[in-house]
């Protein structure tokens, strides 16, 4: 379909824009202050479900439920959607009675929820109702109502779904920031159900999963020549070698920046050798310690790698901030 668009007005469109921010935020607010016990039994009821929370809705209800679902997936809560549509034509068999069933409608009274909600009630399935309609099919069949009304549609002909949406979504978000907090629900946590994230990596990495490990760690005895450690160096491309004894225990360490400061001192190289040159005693890492453990040393100390031991105090490993950025840690 085609518009004409000679008469368009950007300072209107501007003020429409406005007006619609103003009164969406309008209907979250209202919700604040009618938000009670109603809602604390809702939590409960899903704090006690040895089930899944199965999220319905129909059309952009339907939408706003896939995402409240995800939310309460990602922050602890088995959750799961289904088309209601669906639901009449086998997808019911998804639900069991130790599931809570959350189904969202503003009026209350969409055809494909109404008639499946008699057969939850004889399934025995709790039903957590958001909706703005107090007086509904719905409601009436719920377990828990959560009012989820508004004054008016953002939109100008008060008919597409908008303010009431965002409210929905604004309810789900509420539910789901509640059952995080009553479970505990923890950063780590979080990290798990978002493996592929910046914080996922961040709080699941160790340094053993980005540290070079076996022959690829540079490192040389107490006694080897400075040109069998800038070998070592060389060969291994990090910048550094550990200098360690027998016992593979670290005794040092020794850089491309000590190396220039040695040359900037003038000193006989070819009398040196590893022990007389290395840092003592150099800030290391325990394998199994977190990868942004590296990177908040490598920056309180302003140096470029660092090397990792077992619990013994053995080496068995080095890293880098390279090996840190391609890993995504930073």
């Amino acid at each position: 379909m085609n518009f004409d668009r000679t008469g368009f007005d950007p300072a209107q469109a501007v003020a429409l824009a406005r007006k619609t921010f103003e009164i969406e935020a309008a209907a979250v607010l209202s919700m604040a202050v009618r938000v009670g016990l109603e809602f604390a039994a809702a939590v409960e009821m899903v704090l006690s479900c040895p089930g899944r929370v199965v999220v319905m809705g129909m059309g952009k209800s339907g939408h706003i439920g896939r995402k409240i679902a995800a939310t309460l997936a990602s922050t602890g809560t088995p959750a799961m959607f289904v088309h209601p549509g669906e639901a009449s034509h086998g997808d019911l068999g998804m639900i069991t009675a130790v599931d809570v069933v959350l189904a969202i409608s503003n009026s209350g009274e969409s055809e494909e929820l109404t008639v499946i909600l008699p057969t939850l009630r004889r399934l025995q399935v709790r039903v957590i109702a958001i909706t703005g309609g107090a007086q509904s099919a719905l409601a009436r069949h719920a377990d828990a109502v959560l009012d989820s009304s508004v004054a008016q549609e953002a939109c100008p002909l008060n008919l597409a779904p908008t303010a009431s949406t965002t409210a929905q979504l604004a309810m789900g978000d509420a539910l789901a920031v509640a059952l995080l907090d009553a479970r505990g629900f923890k950063p780590e946590d979080f990290a798990r159900s978002h493996p592929g994230g910046s914080l996922g990596r961040k709080l699941l990495t160790h340094v053993a999963d980005v540290m070079r490990s076996g022959e690829a760690v540079p490192s040389v005895r107490p006694d080897a020549s400075l040109s069998e450690l800038m070998r070592e160096m060389s060969a291994k491309g990090l910048g550094a070698s550990a200098v360690v004894n027998a016992q593979q225990q670290v005794l040092g360490i020794f850089t491309d920046g000590d190396l220039r400061r040695l040359i900037e001192k003038g000193a006989d190289l070819r009398a040196m050798c590893a022990v007389d040159v290395m840092h003592a005693n150099p800030r290391h890492l325990v394998s199994s310690a977190l990868a942004v453990e590296a990177v908040a040393l490598m920056e309180q100390h302003q140096i470029t790698s660092v090397l990792v031991v077992d619990e013994t105090g053995r080496l068995c490993g080095a890293l880098n901030t390279n090996d840190l950025m391609r890993a995504k840690v930073i």
